[in-house]
């Protein structure tokens, strides 16, 4: 049978648990397809690029898929007429990659950086608590060119006469 992966996208106000259950429905329409589903994750809520259907934020879930093409397109079929799943796409591929998506990678190597820093849980790292306590906000510059200054000409530097 062939292998697939495919990502959906869930929208924000539906809870994680939810999404759980949408991909065991899926599961579910797979296995009655003659398929089976290997690993699935739960890449959790995040942050989109641009806004799909007014939602700025989605669930992303992920499924490796063994199961013969109609058992996929009717699983697909089923995702487009859910109003709560955003997108999907599906890829089909060689073979399944063992281990972690590369998506779990990244969340566990960016937690594990900020363990070993020490990070700060307010997100320091900038010593000031706002612009206004920076020492160069506001200030005039002495070796900023002219054209900072309306208040000068540019060629002499001289005040320019008024009309």
């Amino acid at each position: 049978m062939p292998l697939y992966e495919t990502v959906f996208l869930v929208r924000q106000d539906v809870s994680g648990q939810a999404v759980d259950e949408l991909v065991e429905q899926y599961k579910a329409v797979l296995a009655e397809g003659g398929g089976s589903v290997g690993r699935t994750e739960n890449w959790g809520l995040k942050t989109l690029s641009y806004r799909i259907n007014k939602n700025r934020k989605a669930h992303f879930a992920l499924m490796d898929i063994d199961a013969p093409a109609a058992a996929v397109l009717e699983m697909e079929r089923q995702m487009r007429l859910n109003e709560d799943v955003l997108r999907t796409l599906t890829i089909k591929v060689d073979e399944h990659e063992d281990g972690p998506s590369v998506m779990k990678q990244k969340r566990d190597r960016d937690d594990r950086r900020r363990r070993e820093r020490g990070e700060r849980e307010d997100g320091g790292g900038d010593s000031f608590r706002s612009d206004r306590d920076r020492p160069d906000r506001d200030r005039p510059d002495r070796d900023r060119p002219d054209r900072d200054r309306p208040d000068r000409d540019r060629e002499g530097g001289r005040q320019r006469e008024m009309a």
